[in-house]
């Protein structure tokens, strides 16, 4: 039997590809899909694959296709999960398991694997796209099957077969990085009054600790899509590391949250995400010059929709691609640049400008203009209020 799994080199796949050979005397064909991860050399977590027992081991660079087909279509959209969650890892399982499916498919495997819990959302998100994209293939799931039942037991596990993980009992709480974030969770994180250890964060400077000059930048959009920053054009990748860099560094993008998974239980997740933060907030204000009122306000509304589709892994739904649709037509015009200031972890907006603006300072103005009748005012207030105004009158009456 041929197993395909996908491979992160962390405490439950490296725990998992000795447990699927003993458990079904299996061909464990380890697949390594790279989406930006911060600092990991993923042709070491190759070698550490193939000690570990697979017969094979792929690493895949997905990390264009990360940034330009899953994290800018969610910027687009403005979708944030109950307002503080950036998606990265919910956007990066679907892409995984798609080239996951795409190596089952050449090495003709009858099954594919992941190392998600059965308490995750992320066993929901790879398991919708399998689903999606190969219907007949097989699934495993080893954390819904086998009796380890904590990540102390896998640790103790990896311990007695020689398994080299990069946890311990005294620092048990497990991370996942790609280049939109790195998570943080469980251990001393499940406490959700616990506040998390400084030497836990990787991409920020604690707040307190960034430079005491404040940093100017300015983010230039074309049709939703970051393209330079003062000034310089960067690819895409390009555009979200030199944010990382610039964010971290000035203590931008820390998250801590208490989240609803998708499977009913609350979780709390520490995050780093400083481009992400920048990103966000220069689209937002790009979109408040160039979308009228109602456009605006009801992309607002599909914003928290999409955010759940993301989360819940529907990323192949009907739905989905329908949002799509709406939202590239209200990208068309958001085309400009927005001036930001970072400083000690705050990202504070300076100003905006677009050559597709609607916002017209000789109208908006509050001094004298030959534009605006104040006198229309007085019509419109009495039409807009008439069902107030009819409903307090019976109400008298009555």
């Amino acid at each position: 039997m041929k197993i395909v799994l996908a491979y992160s080199g962390g405490l439950d796949t490296s725990v998992i590809i000795k447990w699927l050979k003993e458990k079904y005397s299996a061909d464990v064909i380890a697949c390594i899909v790279d989406v930006g991860q911060q600092g990991e050399n993923l042709h070491e977590i190759k070698k550490k694959a193939v000690k570990s027992g697979a017969s094979k081991a792929y690493v895949i660079d997905a990390t264009k296709e990360f940034v330009e087909g899953y994290i800018f279509p969610t910027l687009k959209a403005g979708a944030i999960y109950e307002g503080k969650y950036y998606l990265a890892t919910a956007l990066a399982r679907p892409l995984i398991a798609e080239k996951i499916v795409a190596i089952a498919k050449k090495e003709k495997a009858e099954a594919v694997s992941h190392g998600a819990t059965g308490k995750g959302n992320d066993q929901v998100r790879f398991e919708l796209t399998f689903k999606a994209l190969m219907p007949s293939i097989e699934i495993i799931a080893p954390w819904r099957q086998w009796d380890l039942k904590s990540r102390q037991d896998e640790i103790d596990y990896a311990e007695k077969h020689g398994i080299p993980v990069p946890v311990s009992k005294s620092k048990p709480y497990s991370s996942d990085s790609n280049i939109w974030h790195i998570s943080y969770e469980g251990g001393i994180l499940e406490n959700p009054a616990n506040p998390p250890i400084e030497d836990m964060f990787q991409l920020t400077v604690a707040p307190e600790k960034a430079p005491g000059k404040a940093v100017i930048i300015d983010v230039y959009f074309e049709k939703g899509i970051p393209v330079k920053i003062n000034g310089k054009k960067y690819n895409a990748v390009e555009i979200v590391k030199k944010l990382n860099l610039l964010g971290g560094k000035n203590g931008i993008g820390r998250c801590d949250i208490v989240e609803n998974r998708l499977v009913g239980m609350k979780s709390r997740g520490v995050y780093e995400s400083p481009a992400a933060v920048i990103l966000y907030t220069a689209h937002r204000e790009i979109e408040s010059l160039v979308l009228d009122r109602e456009t605006l306000h009801y992309k607002e509304i599909l914003a928290q929709k999409y955010s759940e589709i993301v989360y819940y892994g529907l990323w192949h739904s009907q739905l989905k691609k329908a949002l799509d649709g709406f939202i590239e037509k209200t990208q068309q015009n958001v085309t400009g640049s927005a001036r930001l200031k970072l400083y000690k972890g705050n990202c504070t907006v300076l100003g905006r400008t677009s050559p597709k603006s609607l916002y017209w300072e000789k109208l908006s103005t509050f001094e004298e203009d030959d534009i605006f009748n104040q006198q229309d005012a007085e019509g419109f207030i009495n039409l807009f209020g008439l069902p107030l105004k009819v409903e307090a009158i019976l109400k008298k009456k009555r």
